[in-house]
């Protein structure tokens, strides 16, 4: 990526030569742009929120400046790209969106990211920090910023106006009014789910801001709870990509003997799932993790993988989280183990399971899902 101050080599993570997405995009380059050109002075506390990879803070390490995200992923791409850039530990402080955020911020950087409830959570959880001079702009490609995003920043922090559009990116400028009445942050948001659906039928969920469906159970989540597995007796299983726990609880209900691992990238997500869990007051054993997928799992030893994949990175439809996913599981399961997929009919996950464990059974199937279970076998 060319800045105003040089060139920097950046990748994503986990780094794959045979990926063709970039570490950045125009919107990071546009901000740069502008505060080089207006020579924005970057003193006092610069928060940078929803840097999607480190793109803006390896760029304006120099000024120390202090990120925050909801993402596993991002934050390790950023300690990559910081360490290839030379700056050294400690330069940037890294920050997730589920820790309390710094006092004072007197520059404030917003990367918009695509769930506009996780932005409305962040900016209500800055918003106390921010000051009358505080300096706060904002970035996103044009399809990324609405009305409704405007109306966020005018809302929670003051007046707001946008840039002119450059390589489809935009800015957005905020003038803080510290006496702003502001409402009360509805993140985290709790419902209870509806009958039908098995084990977790009219029970409660926890919902952190960013996490997929937050107000509502989605319709692929609804069909894999209608057709989970019978799990019996002391078994290791893993709700790969957990989202809000709803599913990995459903199995803990059904079967208190059961140990069942959370995992998702997000911290947010991983939140969600511990708090729903325990608002159901499940009686077995649960052990929630943030990381890559089943990274660290020690291989062989788990009975049971449940997953619903992602087919998106934020904007960037790829299959190649799924394909990770199903990866790790094949590496993380027993022999005689299984993998539980839900997902859209026309992904075709049946052909990549084929593929990774030489097999791949339809559980069910419906106009728009279908379950799809692979078994691990010897040898493989």
């Amino acid at each position: 990526m060319t800045t105003p101050w040089g060139e920097l080599a950046l990748t994503r993570f986990p780094e794959d030569p045979r990926d063709l997405l970039r570490a950045w995009d125009a919107s990071d380059e546009y901000l740069l742009r502008h505060l080089a050109a207006e020579d924005v002075a970057l003193s006092g506390t610069v928060v940078v929120v929803g840097d999607r990879w480190g793109a803006l803070v390896t760029a304006l390490a120099l000024h120390r400046p202090v990120q925050i995200t909801d993402s596993f992923l991002s934050q390790e791409a950023t300690r990559a790209n910081l360490e290839r850039a030379g700056v050294e530990p400690g330069t940037v402080r890294l920050l997730t969106t589920q820790d309390p955020p710094p006092g004072r911020v007197d520059v404030l950087l917003v990367r918009v990211p695509k769930s506009l409830a996780l932005l409305e959570d962040q900016l209500l959880r800055l918003a106390p920090a921010v000051h009358e001079g505080t300096l706060v702009v904002g970035t996103g490609m044009v399809k990324e910023i609405h009305t409704s995003t405007l109306q966020l920043f005018e809302r929670i922090l003051g007046p707001t106006r946008t840039s002119l559009a450059e390589k489809k990116a935009r800015l957005i400028f905020c003038t803080p009014e510290p006496s702003l009445e502001r409402p009360a942050n509805p993140w985290p948001y709790g419902y209870t789910l509806p009958d039908g659906i098995g084990a977790v039928s009219g029970r409660a969920v926890v919902n952190h801001a960013g996490v997929f469906c937050a107000d509502r159970l989605d319709i692929g989540t609804r069909f894999f709870l209608q057709h989970l597995p019978k799990s019996r007796g002391s078994q290791r299983i893993v709700d790969l990509g957990c989202g809000n726990g709803v599913v990995g609880t459903a199995v803990a209900l059904a079967n208190p003997e059961a140990e069942v691992l959370f995992v998702d990238e997000s911290f947010q997500a991983v939140a969600s799932a511990e708090e729903t869990y325990q608002a159901n007051g499940v009686p077995g054993h649960a052990e929630f993790r943030v990381g890559d997928g089943l990274a660290g799992v020690p291989a062989g030893g788990v009975d049971l993988v449940l997953n619903n994949p992602p087919f998106h990175s934020h904007q960037a439809t790829t299959d190649a989280t799924a394909w990770r996913m199903f990866t790790g599981a094949r590496g993380a399961l027993r022999p005689g183990g299984e993998l539980w997929v839900v997902g859209n009919r026309h992904l075709g996950y049946h052909v990549k399971l084929r593929k990774l464990f030489g097999n791949s059974e339809l559980v069910a199937g419906g106009p728009k899902f279908v379950v799809l279970k692979a078994v691990k076998e010897s040898g493989v």
